[in-house]
């Protein structure tokens, strides 16, 4: 059975679904050729749906024949993050505690994709209640990286970052409290897009930090992730932290001209303490930017010292909220690392909380600033290369990812390069509401970067290389 559909991209097979040149159930069977092939040794997939799948493919196919094509996403296979509720099935959000609870309705962006003819293929592996960066999961086994299965796939997405990697969904979903869409799209080689917050709605998502919570699309091409936030973007009255603004066509606004945009450089936060390799990867890359006629600006944002103690007193406050029942009754229940998050919570006072929302509004107040000078922000994703499954360095991963939290505002990370035969991200991040901005950024790279289309060798892995 060929995998080859299971390598385009949704832009690619749209045009053929449409056309009838090829149908939903031969994309999805080259879909679960892949997981078939790969999931064992990856472990991207909790759950995998393969009767129901098939059913809506069948459905999907029938649909289009009769002539009655819903758009891009109709007959597209995806597997989404095992955090997004799906009316009357098991959501286990990662974990122990949770692993036979049935969702009472769809998560909105469940339903607006079940609307656009989506094919569901299965629930995607997380670190436990998305509360972490490694996906290193105590009750569903680590998800390792396709680019090197001894290392970490990022997280809390990392499922979502490694089947797409791995071709084995189209895209996927994933959500992002402190980079967790972004650092697995740069440790696994793919597009990770954070909207604005309030662009898409939580509603149906398990929360971890209610302020910082995002949701977005990871997909292999930035014209996928433009195509994919039209469907998903959107105010809903089902989660009050929506904001009422229109819902531009994305996937219009990829020209690729930065002609005269100017690109703003953070260096004392953003280029602090970076592995060398990445440093020179990325600011090769903005070199590249620079050569189509975009123009670079040094700034200054002192009040990104203040990242790491805002972020971490936001979600251990909030987090610790969510969990307190839980860890009271089933602490054991919990992962060691996760278990261990929520108890430091608890020494988290109020004060420590109402600090970091003054600091957070300081950032913010910063950064709306510096985009009246630059209309983005480039920088790495991570600070480091992905870290083997274990490292205590893993935790070090979310630095520069984080601020994009606290203030709300879209980031994207895109493929840069490669150090040590690890994909290295480049992060752009734009003004509030201003996708379009950061997709076209990223586009415009994309467009004359060769990584475009470079996939793991998984051709050569067998289940006996995992140490």
């Amino acid at each position: 059975m060929s995998d080859q559909l299971a390598k385009k991209t949704i832009s690619e097979l749209a045009p053929l679904l449409k056309k009838r040149e090829v149908s939903p159930v031969e994309v999805t069977e080259s879909v679960f050729n892949r997981v078939e092939m790969y999931n064992d040794v990856v472990n991207a997939y909790i759950e995998i749906n393969k009767n129901a799948a098939f059913e809506s493919a069948k459905q999907a196919e029938k649909e289009i024949i009769d002539g009655h094509y819903r758009g891009a996403m109709h007959g597209i296979p995806l597997a989404l993050k095992d955090i997004l509720w799906f009316k009357d099935e098991t959501v286990t959000f990662g974990s122990k505690i949770h692993q036979n609870f049935i969702a009472e309705d769809d998560a909105t962006v469940v339903s607006k994709l079940k609307e656009a003819g989506v094919i569901f293929t299965g629930k995607l592996n997380m670190h436990e209640y998305a509360w972490g960066g490694t996906t290193n999961n105590p009750h569903y086994g680590p998800c390792r990286n396709p680019w090197n299965l001894e290392r970490i796939p990022g997280g809390s997405s990392g499922g979502s970052g490694a089947a797409v990697a791995a071709d084995m969904s189209i895209a996927s979903l994933g959500t992002d409290t402190g980079g967790s869409i972004r650092m697995p799209a740069a440790a696994c080689g793919i597009v990770g897009l954070k909207p604005t917050h309030g662009r898409v709605s939580k509603y149906g998502c398990f929360p971890l930090s209610w302020s910082l919570d995002h949701i977005g699309p990871m997909t292999k091409t930035v014209e996928d992730a433009a195509v994919f936030l039209e469907y998903i973007a959107g105010d809903d009255k089902k989660d009050p932290t929506t904001v009422n603004v229109p819902v531009k066509k994305y996937s219009t606004y990829l020209t690729g001209d930065i002609k005269g945009k100017v690109i703003g450089i953070e260096e004392d936060y953003y280029f602090h303490q970076v592995d060398p390799s990445i440093e020179r990867i990325v600011k090769e890359g903005i070199k590249a930017l620079e050569s189509i006629g975009a123009r670079v600006e040094i700034v200054k944002i002192p009040s990104l010292k203040y990242t790491k103690f805002a972020a971490s007193m936001t979600v251990f406050g909030e987090g610790g909220t969510i969990h307190q029942r839980n860890i009271k009754k089933r602490s054991d229940d919990y992962g060691k690392d996760v278990q261990e998050y929520i108890k430091l919570s608890h020494a988290a006072s109020a004060v420590d909380y109402l600090q970091a929302q003054q600091m957070r509004r300081m950032i913010a107040n910063d950064f709306s600033k510096i985009f009246e000078k630059v209309d983005v922000l480039i920088a790495p994703t991570l600070p480091i290369l992905p870290p083997t499954i274990g490292d205590e360095a893993a935790m070090e991963l979310g630095r520069f990812s984080s601020p994009a939290n606290l203030t709300g505002l879209p980031a994207i990370s895109v493929p840069c390069g490669f150090s040590e035969g690890l994909p290295v991200g480049m992060q752009i991040i734009g003004p509030a509401f201003k996708e379009e901005e950061v997709l076209n950024f990223a586009y415009a790279f994309e467009s004359m970067n060769s990584l475009l289309g470079l996939r793991p060798p998984l051709n050569n892995v067998l289940s006996e290389n995992i140490i």
